[in-house]
């Protein structure tokens, strides 16, 4: 019984590979529905853990360059109401979960100086969900450390299965934001968010400078939003090797989002 379970795994791991939208092979063994769920879950419980923020006039900001960049969105995530909420919270941070969940905090905008700079982080955090990340980090969770462990799961024990995947997901830990994604998944949302900012017409040359604020505010360490991200050196080589088709979209007269100028309001402190 037990070999055959695990044959049955080993089939439901190589049927569930699929590709990313940079063409990267993905292993995906859980539906998105789910997926959806625990992002659900883990939203709910960051909100028990952080303070919101009382700054209508910044909250509304935020919400407005949010709006920009999920309006450009195309199926399923293009039909998600997406629910937007700026923390106070004085971490340069900010995410995104599968569902249409976006999270800012309020200190990045100590560091994000300007509406295309903001867009930068919110449109990598909604790359990450556009690219299935939570699912292939779960995924690749379920078939490696977890190891046959993962076949309990499927044997039927859901208890079991939905305590893994919120310990996954990153709830409890630090305001239940997300585990880090690898390395390879921060570089691709890079290029897929730097289009999709230019899409939404934010100017992706300030996607350089936004990296730059990041570092400078550091004063010398990484700060935790660019612990597990690519080095600075390698990821400015990366948007700028993006750069001429973000360009193209950004300045195509007939692009989704079109110029678009936000004021930005002063924080209440």
């Amino acid at each position: 019984m037990y070999r055959v379970l695990t044959l049955v795994a080993v089939a439901l791991i190589l049927a569930a590979c699929t590709t990313s939208p940079t063409g990267r092979t993905q292993l995906q063994l859980f539906p998105s529905e789910q997926i959806d769920e625990m992002g659900a879950a883990a939203f709910a419980t960051i909100q028990e853990e952080l303070p919101v923020s009382d700054d209508e006039a910044m909250t509304a900001y935020v919400t407005c360059v949010a709006d920009q960049v999920t309006e450009q969105l195309d199926g399923e995530e293009g039909e998600i109401d997406w629910d937007v909420v700026l923390f106070d919270e004085p971490s340069p941070n900010a995410f995104a979960l599968p569902g249409g969940r976006i999270g800012v905090h309020s200190g990045l905008l100590d560091v994000a100086q300007n509406q295309d700079q903001l867009a930068t982080v919110i449109a990598h955090e909604v790359a990450h969900v556009l690219a299935d990340h939570s699912n292939e980090r779960i995924s690749t969770a379920y078939a490696t450390e977890a190891g046959l462990r993962a076949v309990e799961a499927l044997a039927g024990d859901p208890s079991r299965e939905q305590s893994q995947l919120m310990g996954l997901l990153g709830v409890g830990a630090q305001f239940g934001i997300l585990l880090p994604f690898s390395r390879s998944q921060e570089r691709e949302a890079d290029i897929i968010g730097l289009d999709l900012m230019a899409d939404a017409g934010f100017d992706p040359r300030e996607s350089v400078r936004l990296w730059q604020n990041m570092a400078a505010a550091a004063n010398g360490e990484p700060p935790e939003f660019l612990s597990t991200h690519p080095s600075h050196g390698r990821r400015m080589d990366d948007l700028q090797a993006g750069m001429p088709n973000a360009m193209t979209l950004y300045e195509e007269p007939a692009s989704k989002g079109g110029s678009l100028i936000v004021s930005r309001p002063v924080r209440v402190l």
